[in-house]
């Protein structure tokens, strides 16, 4: 599963396009990975799937550091076993993998764009704490975040070399 669907500017209003594109997406990702593999699903499992990714891509819910399964089953009107199902049939993990999953790309994003300092990059992506943040980034990325940094700034050296 391609996780942020929509790449986009921080904004702090959501708009009606966004959730209609999302929407849209989600629902193409539904037929191509769920339906025509012979996935049970339920049409109340699309529409939570979609209710999901409502609020981590456009809403951004994976920035608080205090969310859990309870808060946020309580945000999307379900129950807390039923999201927890949903969530494990259809993204392949539990509620925390997919909110560090997300929190790690969007501080990938902030690294690349050079729009954040390495101190205050937890905080900013809603890890509670630095040593959350950096054991996750090194599970789901595969090094730690000062390499991953050092890494893309020596990729956008190169490519401004290569511009000269």
């Amino acid at each position: 599963m391609d996780y942020l669907f929509l790449r986009r500017h921080r904004r702090t209003a959501t708009s009606m396009r966004q959730k209609s594109l999302l929407f849209k997406a989600a629902e193409r990702q539904w037929e191509l990975q769920f339906a025509d593999k012979g996935t049970e699903g339920r049409k109340v499992d699309c529409t939570l799937y979609k209710c999901i990714l409502y609020n981590l891509e456009i809403k951004q819910v994976f920035l608080d550091p205090e969310l859990s399964l309870k808060k946020f089953s309580a945000m999307i009107d379900t129950n807390q076993t039923y999201l927890s199902n949903v969530v494990n049939k259809y993204f392949n993990c539990n509620l925390k993998e997919l909110l560090n999953t997300y929190r790690v790309e969007y501080a990938k994003e902030l690294l690349h764009a050079g729009k954040c300092s390495l101190d205050e990059l937890p905080q900013r992506c809603g890890f509670a704490s630095r040593s959350a943040f950096y054991a996750a980034f090194s599970k789901i990325v595969g090094m730690s975040p000062l390499r991953f940094q050092a890494r893309e700034q020596n990729a956008l050296l190169s490519e401004s070399m290569i511009y000269v």
